[in-house]
């Protein structure tokens, strides 16, 4: 025979946190304001219980605390619902328990307004007409705008920051409500551009910005004309943008690659010049063909011979032929492309010990045909 004892407990516990608190944050010491020892939360099996709800807080019994499980979103958990909360049960057995548990889910700033008109749009151009006949006060349009979060923070004001002509025109503080503050005149031009931001009071606070075209004209086809011009002229200076650009990129680069290839060319040079003064290598010239060096002096074509001699008085005009002292040959290679060889024959000084003659050295040229 089993006996079921069933205890329900009326007293509720509320905790409230700001939304997107992390994984893991404490929500509040559940033991301790319920009163419950931590040995009761394991001994009688304590848990959550949310229904179908989607599961954003978790018990720790090892503390006897609840803990952010689950990032929550205000504006996905209750979207335009105020206020917002989480409702759950914490039960335990043996007896059974119920204590209820409302979390309230504070809105923080975290969006910032969304423009719904006027349709902010790169392909067309949307203009609101303002005839020159219009007077003090008219309603030139009215810039919508959203927030979803709630409370104060999705309190939204409205802000002229430019103006083609800041005596012109005025928005609203609190509806966005654009109108002119001047009669309309035929000196004013008839491209008019606001803009306008939009901003929430949350702290820190978030805005938006948004363009308004105006045209201040009575006809359809001047309002056609001027601003069909003002969008060739965007797409000009679009596109005088991208070129620009472009060509600053390929004259960077052209550059540095003409840097690349001097400091190259540089260093090559530095290096065949260190290997050449770092070598042992002989110099060899380089002789034409049929050419022929002697002794360093010039070049002869054919084969010629020479005599040295000497006079026996150098102060007699004539000269005394001697056996010769020395004799060089130049041979020719026959083919035209060997190599020159020179042979020497041996130096033969006269045995005069005591004479000062001084010695000339006669050249005689025999051609050999």
């Amino acid at each position: 025979m089993s006996v079921l004892s069933l205890s329900s407990v009326h007293g509720q516990v509320s905790y409230s946190i700001p939304e997107e608190m992390a994984k893991g944050s404490l929500v509040g010491n559940i033991a301790q304001d319920l009163g419950l020892d931590i040995k009761r939360l394991k001994s009688g099996n304590a848990r959550i219980h949310v229904g179908n709800s989607a599961e954003y807080i978790e018990l720790n019994k090892e503390r006897g605390v609840l803990l952010v499980k689950e990032r929550i979103d205000r504006e996905a958990l209750c979207r335009q619902t105020t206020p917002c909360a989480l409702h759950f049960q914490i039960i335990m057995e043996n007896p059974i328990e119920f204590y209820p548990v409302k979390i309230m889910i504070q809105d923080q700033n975290d969006n910032a307004p969304q423009v719904l008109y006027p349709v902010q749009t790169s392909s067309s151009l949307v203009a609101e007409m303002v005839p020159r006949s219009a007077d003090v006060g008219y309603l030139v349009t009215k810039v919508v705008a959203v927030d979803v979060d709630s409370g104060q923070n999705a309190w939204l004001s409205y802000k002229l920051q430019k103006a083609t002509d800041r005596a012109l025109f005025e928005v609203g503080l609190q509806n966005g409500e654009i109108r002119t503050i001047r009669q309309v005149n035929d000196k004013d031009a008839v491209k008019q551009r606001l803009t306008v931001v939009v901003e929430d009071n949350g702290q820190p606070s978030r805005s938006a910005t948004v363009n308004v075209n105006v045209a201040v004209a009575d006809s359809f086809p001047e309002v056609l004309s001027e601003f069909t011009d003002f969008t060739h002229d965007k797409e000009y200076n679009d596109n005088l943008t991208f070129y620009l650009v472009l060509a600053l990129a390929v004259v960077s680069f052209l550059f540095i690659t003409c840097l690349v290839v001097i400091i190259s060319v540089k260093i090559y040079r530095w290096r065949q010049s260190r290997v050449f003064y770092h070598s042992n290598l002989p110099v060899i010239p380089y002789y034409p063909p049929r050419y022929a060096d002697t002794l360093g002096t010039g070049t002869l074509q054919h084969v010629y011979n020479y005599e040295v001699c000497r006079t026996t008085d150098s102060r007699k005009s004539d000269c005394k032929f001697v056996r010769p002292c020395s004799q060089n040959v130049l041979i020719m290679d026959p083919s035209s492309t060997g190599t020159m060889q020179r042979m020497q024959s041996e130096n033969n000084i006269l045995d005069e010990p005591d004479s000062t003659l001084e010695v000339c050295d006669i050249l005689f040229l025999i051609l050999y045909s």
